[in-house]
Parts: structure tokens; sequence; C-alpha cells
């Protein structure tokens, strides 16, 4: 009993103390701004995002051949001489994970790329914002590595991963069970991101923590010798709760503001990157399981019961604290 307590305490404790908002882009950090040629040698600065810093002078992040003109109704506008090139860049003096700028061209061309932060600033090379200029490689890197943080520290997904993990024996069942999950949620996700199917944002953070609230409610039944559905067919079920976590990836590369010849290659490469978040996360938990079991044979099971009761109690703490947002009138 001690080593239950123990076991659901540092989980609790690891894990309440996280924030535990929505995948939304207050979470990732992400801005997004426009840029908009409307000369040969004037742009405008266009940011939608209400809780980023203003640009107070707008020259500090502009390259030495451009000057600010006087600022328009919700925008920055400036120009350069000579005109911008690829050989420019942009500097945002924020604090964020990144920013999504979508440029849009006198030519017609409409261009958009994602920009990660370096904890102070966000460089935006032009180079990738130029129709044709942009490289595939450093596109792709930008999604994958996006989608892979945001599995990494979606605490809520990684922690009903690790309750299949806890609810399930035998390589190839686990392997059907993360499988469905993973078809599942990528199919919400691009129906969300293309609009297909967009769904508010509360009643998804909501399923699930209840989701991984009843995942951990079969795993202590299982561990008492009750079977039930989750058990028999355990892929059926990471299925239908996969399509909700689908929903919760949305929000963070939803809210970006893709140009929509982007949207494809971005949804692929933060899907990729997702996957590629789950399935270091699921090795990482092997080898500690391995090396843990080894270590302390006799205590395994007791663990294992004692993380199932500790997820069970962090999700109850989550639906009662997201519950009440399905009731805040926008």
């Amino acid at each position: 009993m001690r080593a239950i307590l123990r076991s659901t305490f540092i989980l609790l404790a690891a894990f309440i103390a996280q924030p535990t908002l929505g995948h939304d882009v207050d979470v990732t950090g992400v801005a997004r701004v426009f840029l908009d040629e409307d000369t040969d040698n004037q742009y405008r600065l266009s940011i939608v995002d209400q809780q980023v810093p203003p640009l107070f002078n707008i020259e500090r992040i502009l390259p030495a051949h451009c000057t600010g003109l006087p600022p328009g109704n919700f925008s920055y506008q400036f120009q350069c001489e000579p005109a911008l090139s690829i050989e420019d860049e942009l500097m945002f003096p924020w604090a964020l994970e990144g920013v999504v700028v979508v440029a849009r061209w006198r030519d017609g061309s409409d261009v958009s790329s994602y920009f990660p932060g370096d904890g102070t600033r966000v460089s935006v090379p032009l180079s990738d914002l130029k129709a044709g200029a942009g490289s595939l490689s450093n596109f792709a890197s930008r999604y994958l590595i996006l989608g892979a943080e945001h599995i990494l520290f979606g605490i809520d997904h990684l922690l009903f991963v690790l309750g299949l993990l806890l609810l399930l024996s035998g390589f190839w069942k686990l392997i059907k069970t993360i499988t469905a999950f993973t078809i599942a949620h990528s199919i919400t996700l691009a129906f969300a991101v293309l609009g297909i199917f967009p769904v508010p944002n509360a009643p998804i953070e909501a399923l699930i923590a209840l989701s991984i609230l009843m995942l951990a409610r079969e795993v202590v039944m299982g561990q008492q010798g009750v079977r039930t559905l989750v058990h028999e067919k355990p892929w059926l079920v990471a299925f239908i709760f996969g399509l909700f976590h689908g929903f919760g990836f949305a929000g963070a590369l939803g809210e970006l503001g893709l140009s929509d010849n982007d949207i494809p290659l971005a949804l692929l490469f933060f899907n990729l990157g997702v996957e590629a978040g789950q399935i270091g996360f699921i090795l990482m938990m092997a080898a500690l399981h391995f090396v843990y079991s080894r270590a302390f044979q006799g205590l395994v099971i007791s663990t294992h019961r004692g993380l199932a009761y500790g997820l069970g109690g962090i999700a109850c703490f989550w639906f009662l604290e997201r519950l009440p947002a399905l009731f805040v009138v926008a």
C-alpha cells in the first residue's frame, strides 16, 4: 500500500502543477503576422493576436534599408529602398515559441511559413517567404519539431498513452491499439484544420480528461481481474478516444492561419512530428519499465496500480477544472 501511495503522490505532484490549458495559440505561444506588399517599395505588417506585445518602434525589426511610415488601422507600414529581397530578414522582439508569417506579394502569390523563436526574439528570413525560394526541408523540419513539441508538452495526451501502456500486455496488441489511436487522431486533426468539421475547444478538453479517467478505471479493473470491452478490444476504444484527442491536437495547428496552399504539407509534417514524439515517449517508458522491473521486481504490480490511481486522480482534477468552460458564453 505504501508503494501505491508513493507512486500516486509522485505522479500527482509532477503533473497537477503543470499548465492544464487547451491546445490553442496561448499554449503553443505561436503568433500570426501578415506581411502585405502594397506597392513596389511599401509594405504593411498586420498582427492578429491581441496578446502579442505591440511594436513601438517598427524600425527595430526591419532591415537597415527600410524605414517606418505612419501606422494604419491595426497595422504597421514601412518602405524599403531598395525593395525587400531574399537576403533580408525581419526580427521580432518577442519571447514566443514562434511566429507564422503569411506574405501576400503584389504578383498575387501567398506564401506562409512557421519561424521558431529562441526565447527572446523570432527571426524571419524572407528567403522562406518568397514564392519558390523556401526550402521544403526547412518547412518540413519546422512542422516536425512543432508537432513533436506539442505531443511532448501536451501532458494529457501523454497520460492517455501511458494509460494504454498500463492496460495492455503483448506487443502486437499494443501495436494495433496505438495504430488505431494514431489513425483516429490523424482523421480528426485533418478535419478540424481543413475546416471540414470544426469543434469548440472547451468540450474537447473536457472529453480528453474524461477519456483518461475512464482509461484509468479500466486499468484498475483489469488489475482486479475484471474484463470489459476495453480489455477485449482495446483498439476500438483507442480509436474512439483518439477522435477526441485529434481535435485537441488541431488547436495548435488550426490557429496558425496558414495560407491554403501550405496547409496540406504543414498538416502532414505536423502529424509526423506528433507521431515521432509519441513513439519516443513509448520507447522511453519501455526502457524505464525494463530497468525498474529488474531493480524492483517485487514492486512492479503495486507501482502499476499506483500509477493507475494517479492517472485517475489527475484526470478527475482536470475534468472538474475544465467543466466550467462548457457553460461560458462567448
